[in-house]
């Protein structure tokens, strides 16, 4: 129930006086039931319900992309402590779902957000030097603490990973991160095409920034067209057979440590790719580009 926050908003003393008329409209509530409510007193469990949403309902609006087990714990941080069952079933009431997780009563073919950049690759995965066309997306695999989610980015002139990021939450800060290690790894990059899919942390305004700030062009594949970004997949498919799936994972720590091991050590400098005439990736930038040209 909200209305203890109504009536906390709209009080005389609140540092940010806010109408009712206003409060119920942004929440979705009419007002007659909310001045039947103020006329008689609420019980213990009322208030206890009232409070445990407001704190779900901040930290639900703090971070959007949050689930009702992340909420749960900021709420819980806050000082509201409850069952998981309960922060499930308060978010569910009140419709506070994930921004990155599947909506309740869309339809089966609903549309993915609008591209906020053309598909300037249009399969075409191949660069004549690096630092021209790069390709990142995003993958995750369960541990025994949760998810881990890695944000990649590749150099398809060499095959090279240039930068990346590895997290518990999956949201665009995840896909800032990557991006700025790339920069800052290759740098000057400005003019690079940066191609991804139209998932919602690589159309986020954070990410936008990003590119317009280092001089990135950005790039976008089509709708349920995974070949799209089918050289980034390529990657995850290796990532996936090689340490992925190798063993059950007890901790996230333990997987990001397995993740970059195998990226920096074994892919990069022992793996030999055939269209690479079959050197490694670190070997080939070595071998067929002048040093002034690259940023190790």
């Amino acid at each position: 129930m909200m209305y203890p926050l109504v009536r906390e908003l709209a009080a005389a003393a609140a540092p940010h006086r806010v109408p009712v008329a206003v409060t119920c409209r942004v929440l979705g509530l009419t007002r007659q039931p909310y001045y039947r409510w103020l006329a008689r007193p609420a019980t213990d469990a009322e208030l206890t319900e009232a409070y445990r949403a407001n704190a779900l309902f901040d930290a639900h609006r703090d971070d959007p992309e949050f689930g009702h087990r992340f909420l749960l714990d900021e709420a819980r941080a806050a000082g509201e402590a409850m069952a998981e069952r309960t922060a499930w079933r308060i978010c569910r009431d009140n419709g506070w779902w994930s921004a990155f997780g599947k909506r309740r009563g869309r339809e089966k073919n609903a549309k993915a957000g609008p591209p906020v950049h053309d598909d300037l690759v249009r399969r075409n995965f191949t660069a004549d030097g690096p630092n021209q066309l790069w390709l990142t997306d995003i993958t995750e695999h369960a541990t025994g603490e949760g998810k881990l989610y890695l944000c990649a980015v590749k150099d398809v002139y060499s095959g090279r990973i240039v930068g990346y990021s590895i997290d518990a939450r999956m949201k665009s800060r995840l896909a800032v991160a990557a991006l700025e290690s790339a920069v800052a790894r290759r740098s000057p990059a400005a003019g690079c095409i940066v191609h991804s899919d139209r998932g919602s942390q690589f159309r986020s305004r954070k990410v936008a920034a990003v590119l317009t700030r280092h001089g990135l062009v950005g790039s976008m594949g089509r709708v349920g067209a995974a070949g799209d970004n089918a050289a980034m997949e390529s990657f995850f498919a290796l990532l996936q057979k090689n340490v992925l799936n190798r063993r059950v994972w007890v901790t996230r720590q333990e997987l990001r440590i397995a993740i970059v091991t195998w990226i920096e050590r074994t892919y990069h400098r022992r793996r030999r790719q055939r269209r690479l005439d079959r050197l490694t990736p670190v070997e080939y930038e070595t071998i067929m580009t002048p040093p002034a040209a690259l940023a190790a």
